[in-house]
């Protein structure tokens, strides 16, 4: 591997990008893989969120914590020294090393005994992904000419909505894994001796889930930093033009701070993500109690193919902004706002349908206008800032995102979840019934509810469902905060005169 190179090259970078064709398309092939490696181990807790719930008994408030604030926080607040770093340092060893331990921390939640050590791993999840997208759009930008990055970043940003598939389907297709099962198949391969401290008859199949989605991350990390050429800084940009200095944090603060497209875009991105994060947080539960499928039916039939559909929107999304670029220049900054607009009616409609079928086709239309937002957070924010400064500046705009989005989705439609459950519990009269609830009874086990049982299981899907509708109104705050952006955003774009 090539050492790092801190001066951008004077030449055709700026038309040609770095290295040879298929070599930039095998870098940009490599992040991706990577980023979608990042959402397989960051939501695949949200595919088996139901049998996690009824192990610990948890509430719907508690399960939007444990998916939100503290994996947020974190997130958020390693995401900014390790852009630093990136806008210093050899980017593809940061990213290898972060991918590293959030692979390890994805297999310790398969460990977790309690509650509270499911939310530290959780915590170290979030510390590891942190170091995964500014210093890999800072590597694109330098890989790609500007005419190129709009489509490359929007095939990267694809990783979010693959992963999400991919999270779905060995998710689903692993929970339904049992201890004894997995114990005998490695048994078969000769590994067996290597657990025989282990009784697999107490091992759930969402413990399986995380130790095998986990561990080959590790491999991935290894494999991306032998074979990814660092870039110089600025390669791409247009020659003889590009600071190559390396900016500081409240160097490059100054200059994105002063771009009030940075602010509405964030603002705009982060309410999106707010709906997002709360939706999946809650979907396959929401499948489970309102329509009674099983975990695996929920995220293989249906999971999957909602993720799929959505990382069509995200190609949509950059392959529409990229052609119509040439007749409205700011299409990049306004299309995520009509995306979102027709998202609302379609979500409503599939929460609010009894047809299981009519459903999952209204969440198909609302998947693919929903995610056509997620290309543009980046081709902007990297469009308004200098070369040097796009890792922090993408941090920055990470931290609200997860802060506003992933901190406060979940614990929004949680907190909705329980609160409109319990509306439904005291107009009906069940209170005394509700002390002794235990949810994980009513997929199978509901006569042991008692007569009650029905009518407590009806509370506890329709909360959900009242708390579903309640947060994808939010896309309207969303969807104004792009059309403002997009009022700005040419006369914000960075240019190598400026």
């Amino acid at each position: 591997m090539t050492a790092p190179a801190d001066a951008a090259e004077t030449g055709n970078g700026h038309i040609t990008g770095f290295g040879t064709k298929p070599y930039r398309s095998y870098v940009l092939i490599a992040l991706t893989l990577i980023y979608t490696l990042n959402f397989i181990d960051r939501t695949v807790i949200t595919v088996v969120a139901q049998p996690i719930i009824n192990t610990f008994s948890l509430s719907d408030t508690q399960w939007g914590l444990l998916t939100g604030p503290p994996f947020a926080l974190f997130y958020a607040l390693m995401g900014i020294p390790i852009a630093m770093w990136a806008d210093r340092g050899n980017r593809v060893f940061i990213i290898s090393l972060c991918v590293v331990i959030w692979s390890v921390m994805t297999v310790f939640c398969g460990l977790a005994a309690s509650f509270l050590w499911l939310l530290l791993f959780r915590v170290g999840v979030a510390i590891g992904e942190a170091g995964c997208t500014p210093p890999a759009n800072s590597i694109i930008t330098d890989y790609y000419p500007p005419k190129s990055r709009a489509n490359a970043i929007g095939i990267y940003s694809m990783g979010v909505t693959i992963g999400g598939v991919m999270a779905q389907l060995f998710g689903g297709a692993l929970a339904g894994l049992q201890g004894p099962d997995f114990g005998n198949f490695l048994a078969s391969i000769g590994l067996g001796g290597l657990f025989s401290g282990i009784n697999w008859e107490e091992v759930e199949g969402w413990r399986l889930v995380f130790v095998i989605v986990g561990a080959p991350g590790i491999l991935v990390a290894l494999i991306l930093w032998l074979t990814t050429r660092e870039p110089p800084r600025g390669y791409s940009d247009p020659k003889g033009k590009t600071p190559v200095e390396k900016a500081g944090f409240f160097e490059a603060f100054r200059e994105f701070g002063a771009k009030p497209t940075f602010w509405t875009l964030s603002l705009g991105a982060a309410f999106v993500a707010f709906v997002g994060y709360g939706l999946i947080s809650f979907q396959a539960p929401f499948l489970m109690r309102v329509h009674g499928v099983s975990v695996s039916e929920a995220a293989i039939r249906y999971g999957a193919p909602l993720a799929a559909v959505a990382a069509f929107g995200t190609f949509l999304g950059g392959f529409l902004s990229e052609k119509l670029s040439t007749r409205f220049p700011a299409v990049v900054a306004w299309l995520p706002g009509v995306g979102l607009l027709v998202a609302i009616p379609a979500y409503i409609a599939a929460f609010t349908t009894p047809s299981l079928t009519m459903a999952f086709w209204m969440w198909v239309i609302a998947a693919i206008a929903h995610y056509a937002y997620l290309g543009a957070q980046y081709t902007v924010s990297t469009a308004i800032v200098s070369p040097r400064s796009r890792a922090t500046t993408v941090s920055v705009l990470l931290l609200i995102v997860s802060l506003i989005g992933n901190g406060l989705g979940p614990m929004f439609t949680g907190m909705m979840s329980s609160a409109f459950m319990g509306g439904i519990i005291r107009k009906n009269g069940l209170e005394e019934a509700f002390t002794t609830f235990n949810p994980g009874f009513c997929a199978s086990r509901m006569a042991e509810l008692g007569d009650l049982g029905p009518a407590l299981c009806s509370a506890y899907a329709e909360g959900l469902r009242q708390s579903m509708v309640a947060t994808v109104l939010f896309f309207v705050i969303a969807a104004a905060f792009y059309f403002l952006a997009s009022r700005t955003f040419l006369k914000d774009r960075w240019s190598p005169a400026t």
